[in-house]
C-alpha cells in the first residue's frame, strides 16, 4: 500500500482518481493477470468450478476470477445460489389468482390456501415476496357504502330510465337531503403543513370540549337556481316528522316565483322514513313526482 499526494487525473490498471491538490490517499496498485491465467480461469470455468474454487486453485481473488469471466462471457447467465424455492410457477400463479379473484385477501389468507395445496409449507412473507414479484402491492381498503346486487341492478336501471334526460329535465328537479352542522368544527380530518422535527404547537393542535359542543340536525332542499327552505330536526327524525317537514318546508319552497309546481319532481333518498306509507301517501295527496 503507497501512500501518495495527488495533483489531478491519475491512472492506475484502468482505475481513474481525480483529486484536488493537496488530498492525501492509500492507493492499492493492481497487478495485472497474465494471458495464460486469464485461460486457465476460462477453461476451470468450463469445467464448471466455482468461482471460490478457480480462485483456490490459481491463487488469485474471487473478484479478479469473477472479473475475467464476466468480460470474456458477457452473456453467460448467471447461475442461482441457496435453497431452490419452495414454489414452483404453478404455485405462484395460484397464490396471484385467489388474491385477484378475491378468494383470499390478504398473504395471511393466501398462505393458508397455498399450504394446503403444495407438499412443503411456506411462510407468509414468502407469500408476499411472491406478490411483490407480480408487481402486487398492500393497500388499506377503502371504506365504500356496501352495495349488494340488488342494489347495483337498481343503480344501473336508474340510469338506464334517465339517461336521455336533457338538462331541462334535470332542471326541474328538487334536491333535498339531511345534515348535521356541527358548533364546533369538523367531523371530518383536518390537515396542517410543518416542518419535520419541529415540536408540537399550537397551530397543530384541533381544540375539542366535552360532548363534542353540539350539533344541530336540519333538513334542506335545493334546485339548479337557489336553495330551499331549511328546517330543523328535532331529536330522531320519524315518518310523521318528516311529513311535518315536507308540509312546512317542501311546499314552501315550491311556492317560489319561478317554480311551476304541476312540472316538479322531488329527489329523496330510500331512507325508511323517506319511502314510508305516510309519506308515500302524502306526495301521492299532493299530485308530487318523486324521482326513482
Amino acid at each position: 500500500m503507497v501512500s501518495c499526494q495527488l495533483y489531478g487525473l491519475i491512472l492506475i490498471s484502468d482505475i481513474y482518481i481525480r483529486a484536488g491538490e493537496g488530498l492525501k490517499f492509500f492507493i492499492i496498485l493492481i497487478k495485472s493477470i497474465s494471458p495464460a491465467q486469464k485461460d486457465n480461469i476460462l477453461v476451470l470455468s468450463t469445467s464448471g468450478l466455482s468461482t471460490r474454487n478457480i480462485a483456490s486453485n490459481t491463487g488469485l481473488s474471487k473478484a479478479t476470477v469473477a472479473r475475467v469471466i464476466k468480460k470474456s462471457t458477457p452473456n453467460k447467465e448467471n447461475i442461482n445460489i441457496g435453497c431452490p424455492s419452495k414454489l414452483n410457477p404453478y404455485d405462484k400463479w395460484a397464490i396471484v389468482h385467489c388474491i385477484l379473484t378475491g378468494e383470499a385477501s390478504n398473504a395471511v389468507q393466501a398462505t393458508k390456501i397455498i399450504n394446503s395445496i403444495i407438499p412443503s409449507t411456506v411462510s407468509t412473507q414468502t407469500v408476499r415476496n411472491t406478490l411483490k414479484a407480480a408487481n402486487l402491492k398492500a393497500v388499506t381498503k377503502k371504506k365504500k357504502p356496501l352495495l349488494s346486487l340488488t342494489h347495483r341492478k337498481k343503480r344501473l336501471a336508474f340510469a338506464l330510465k334517465h339517461q336521455q334526460w336533457t338538462v331541462e329535465d334535470w332542471k326541474r328537479v328538487i334536491w333535498s337531503d339531511e345534515t348535521k352542522v356541527n358548533r364546533l368544527g369538523s367531523d371530518g380530518q383536518e390537515y396542517v403543513w410543518k416542518k419535520a422535527g419541529d415540536p408540537l404547537g399550537e397551530r397543530e393542535v384541533k381544540g375539542i370540549v366535552k360532548f363534542g359542543g353540539g350539533n344541530l340536525m336540519v333538513w334542506g332542499c335545493m334546485r339548479w337556481n337557489g336553495v330551499g327552505i331549511v328546517c330543523e330536526v328535532e331529536g330522531s327524525m320519524n315518518a310523521e316528522q318528516y311529513v311535518f317537514i315536507l308540509e312546512e318546508c317542501l311546499l314552501r319552497s315550491m311556492e317560489e316565483p319561478d317554480v311551476d309546481e304541476e312540472d316538479i319532481t322531488f329527489q329523496q333518498d330510500n331512507d325508511l322514513k323517506h319511502t314510508s306509507k305516510l309519506a308515500t301517501k302524502w306526495f301521492k295527496n299532493h299530485d308530487i313526482n318523486v324521482l326513482s
